[in-house]
């Protein structure tokens, strides 16, 4: 059973909850144009860049719409375009993106340059303009920046990934590989499948501490947000270097598209981030 990524050496049940970080951040959290996500709290960073995609803006046939993944049902060509709109709005290169090809697994890669990474979840670099991506559609990205040393993470966190401290691991590497101080990390938790909408079955609800599973009428809902959130505070990380987005992605249609809510006929959103050096792109 999930409960913490140090099960055992505390009690996850009292840690600062995740809503007192979604008030501090989540009425800053801003979307440019309805096509944009940004971070309120990363955005203070000049040697960060990041962004996330919405639904909007892209060429692909309604209900696709800004669709950023070629794993779906969707033209190669109108992929391409859109990845290309994305990464020239976020002023990123497309040729310089680390794109992981994610399995719900706790793996992590240490990347110093461009490419796909087969069976990852997780991206770490201390190179700049690398981009790291993750793609998603009701699972969590989540972003890991040390100003300090000048390392990036991106995490995709399910509830596979979550269960199995995904983003805690990731953490881990980045002290044990760069020598970051955990009090130091800045992290920015991504829309996604909220506890008001994300129903489990009794398997996965089982696989996690009662803490993030709430019963309502006899259906399950699973808290990501707050999971994921407890994991950074458990390993060390200061509540206000937390920002955690406050949107569902299943209640959102208008911004999100949703695996859960519109099934094989969903588009996936993309988060980047990249490390910048002063020179620009």
């Amino acid at each position: 059973m999930f409960t913490g990524p140090y099960d055992g050496m505390m009690r996850l049940d009292s840690l600062i909850p995740w809503e007192r970080t979604k008030r501090a951040y989540g009425a800053q959290q801003r979307v440019k144009d309805q096509m944009i996500i940004e971070s309120a709290l990363l955005k203070q960073y000049e040697s960060i860049r990041f962004g996330m995609s919405t639904r909007k803006g892209g060429v692909s046939p309604e209900p696709l719409g800004m669709n950023l993944s070629y794993r779906v049902h969707d033209d190669p060509a109108n992929v391409t375009e859109n990845r290309r709109l994305l990464f020239a709005w976020l002023g990123m290169r497309l040729d310089n993106a680390a794109i992981p090809v994610q399995c719900h697994s706790d793996h992590i890669e240490v990347v110093s340059g461009p490419g796909q990474y087969e069976n990852s979840d997780a991206l770490i670099t201390n190179t700049p303009h690398v981009s790291l991506v993750v793609n998603i559609a009701d699972c969590m990205a989540v972003v890991l920046f040390d100003p300090v040393h000048r390392v990036l993470a991106t995490v995709h966190a399910g509830w596979r990934g979550t269960a199995a401290s995904i983003v805690a691991k990731a953490v881990v590497s980045l002290r044990e590989r760069f020598g970051v101080s955990t009090s130091d990390v800045v992290a920015f938790l991504s829309p996604s499948a909220g506890p008001c909408c994300y129903e489990v079955g009794p398997e996965v609800a089982r696989v996690f501490s009662s803490v993030y599973v709430q019963d309502r009428a006899g259906r399950l809902y699973l808290d990501l947000k707050k999971a994921n959130t407890d994991q950074l505070l458990a390993g060390g990380a200061r509540e206000s270097n937390i920002e955690v987005s406050p949107q569902c992605t299943i209640c959102n249609p208008r911004l999100y598209h949703s695996y859960r809510r519109d099934g094989e006929r969903s588009g996936r959103m993309m988060a980047v981030a990249c490390l910048m050096d002063g020179e620009g792109v």
